[in-house]
This record gives structure tokens, sequence and C-alpha cells, in this order.
């Protein structure tokens, strides 16, 4: 089973989509997609399509869900044998591929893709990468783990209250590698090829301080200070009459060494431990 939820939701068994188009089978299968091989507890399942308000029959309904599910997998599994094709023998079937556990339910992808999983995967050897110094190979994994998003998570999901709280959790990822992998680009000299893709980022995430920190950086590295020093400027202002706060330290103190750089000194950036990070 290949599973892709990192963007528009695709389940294919086989190379069958697997993915119903009715909005309650779709979250039902969304939520054991994401968490494929572990069970799914019915109390999650119940929350996710009804929000803390089940009908009576909110397990009936849901094994209705499941059987629907079911349905489109044997179907997946009998064109994937090929027709005119003996079904060999202990082959898997659809109560093998979405399993009846006490208490729950089981995606079992038999072995195959998760974007997730490959998205974690990849993430963690830029982040080894960039603790190590190689930044050149950060930043591949790094970019690599990011090309797999491609929009929001679960993006033609109408999710509920299980759904909504996994795709900001996932969203959190994606930031976090995004932002590693631009601190990779920067180590290794990249700064005007950054400039295009942070002027978007400090627009749309208006009171992230590491990203308008390395958006400073990047103008200032290609001689632009007074831009920097204005991306500093709008960020603060939006700080105050947003959240009530002011820069942090660590984005003071970078103001303050672009001001006072000459075009020739170059400003170095603080790691990104060293800063604290706001997301808005």
């Amino acid at each position: 089973m290949d599973i892709e939820v990192l963007g528009t939701l695709a389940v294919r068994e086989r190379g069958i989509s697997v993915t119903p188009t009715a909005p309650k089978p779709r979250q039902v299968l969304a939520l054991l997609a994401l968490h494929a091989d572990q069970v799914v507890p019915v109390s999650a399942l119940i929350e996710e399509l009804w929000q803390g308000a089940p009908p009576r029959s909110a397990r009936t309904t849901l094994q209705t869900y499941v059987l629907q599910l079911r349905a489109l997998i044997a179907t997946a599994l009998e064109q994937g044998e090929g027709e005119g094709e003996a079904a060999p023998a202990g082959r898997r079937t659809a109560k093998d591929v979405l399993v009846t556990l006490p208490g729950g339910y089981l995606l079992n992808s038999g072995g195959g893709t998760s974007d997730v999983r490959e998205f974690d995967r990849l993430a963690g050897m830029g982040y080894r990468a960039m603790d190590a110094g190689d930044f050149p190979g950060a930043a591949r994994l790094l970019r690599e783990a990011l090309s797999l998003w491609s929009g929001p998570a679960f993006a033609d999901v109408h999710g509920g209250i299980q759904l909504d709280m996994e795709t900001r959790r996932l969203e959190e990822t994606r930031l976090c590698a995004l932002d590693q992998r631009i601190e990779a680009d920067l180590r290794i000299g990249r700064h005007r090829e950054l400039l295009a893709e942070l002027t978007v980022l400090a627009s749309r995430y208006r009171t992230h301080e590491n990203l308008h920190g390395q958006f400073m950086l990047a103008l200032h590295r290609s001689g632009r200070r007074g831009e920097a020093l204005d991306v500093y400027q709008r960020l603060r202002a939006t700080l105050v009459r947003e959240l009530g706060l002011e820069p942090s330290a660590a984005l003071r103190r970078l103001q303050r060494s672009i001001l006072m750089a000459s075009p020739e000194t170059p400003v170095v950036a603080e790691t990104n431990s060293e800063r604290l990070v706001r997301v808005g």
C-alpha cells in the first residue's frame, strides 16, 4: 500500500486507488493512513467524525464506513491480481489490510510507502548532517524531504478535531525542516538564491522570527542593508501590534550587528538553538 497525505489524500493498494469520495469515509481513511500499521482507537475515529457530539448510532455508522473502505480495498486487490489470474494461496484480503482489533482499527500497509515516514526519515538525516557541520548535505536532504509536500497536509479532506490537530503538527514539522534547510543554505553562501523564497515566507509567516532573521541576513549579505533593517522594523511593528511583544534579544542583536557593520564586515547568524522562535 502506498500512502500520501502531504497534500491531497491518496491511498493506493497495488497501484489502484482506494480513496473514497464521500467525506466521512475519507476522514476515516485519512486518520488510518496517517497512523498506518498502528491501532487507531474507535474513540478517536468517533471524535474525528462527530467532534464530541456522536449520535447513538456512531459505532454502527463507523462500521459501515469501514465496510465501504474494505469494499474499495477488495476491488483493488482483485484488479491488482490481473484478469484471468488465479488468486494465490494465502493472498491478502480486505480484512487483512483494514484490520479490526480490540478497541480500534489498523491499516496494514504491507511494507508499502508513506510520504510522512519518508519525510521524517530524510528530515532526521538532514538534522544529523547539520549537527555534524555537513551543511551541503543537510541542505540537500532537507530539500528532498520538503519536496514530498505538494500542499497542506490533507488538503482535500474536511477534517475534524483529530485531523486538524495532526495537520497542525505536520505543518510544524514542515516549518522546522524549512527553517533548517534555509539555515544550511545560508551557511554555504546561497543568500542571493534565497531572497525570492524568503520574501514570500516573511509575508506568509509575519511573526516568525527565525525566518525574518534569515531574511535580514540574506539581504545584508547581498549588499541590501537598508532593506534588511526595514524587515526588522516591519516585524517589530507586527509583533507589538498583534502580540504585544518586542523582538527577541537574538533578533535585536542581529539588527544591531547589521547597523554597525561596514559593507565589508560579515554579520554572523546565531545558531537556531540560540534563537527564540515565534510562529504566527
